[in-house]
């Protein structure tokens, strides 16, 4: 019984230890949806098909130049770590 408890602490640890990921990964699927729903949006309103297109085009954008900004400084941290791995090992 003491061995599901302790299985079950385990595996909250990892989650926990997990939710900047998750909430990472929420923010880079939002951005990548938000010309789409900018352009739902634009379209319930009755808004014309020039603008809508404008409008969506330039949100997604900006959200692609902010999902690039995210990916390179999550890359950046995991080549830290490999490298530093590298260094421990040659010690």
């Amino acid at each position: 019984m003491s061995s599901i408890f302790s299985w079950i602490k385990k595996q909250l640890g990892y989650f926990i230890n997990s939710i900047p990921e998750i909430v990472k990964g929420f923010v880079l699927f939002i951005l990548a949806f938000s010309g789409l729903g900018c352009a739902l949006i634009l379209r319930y309103y009755d808004q014309s098909g020039t603008i809508i297109m404008a409008v969506g085009i330039f949100i997604e954008v900006l959200a692609m130049i902010a999902i690039y900004f995210i990916f390179k400084s999550y890359f950046k941290s995991e080549e830290s770590v490999k490298q530093l791995e590298k260094k421990q090992i040659k010690k």
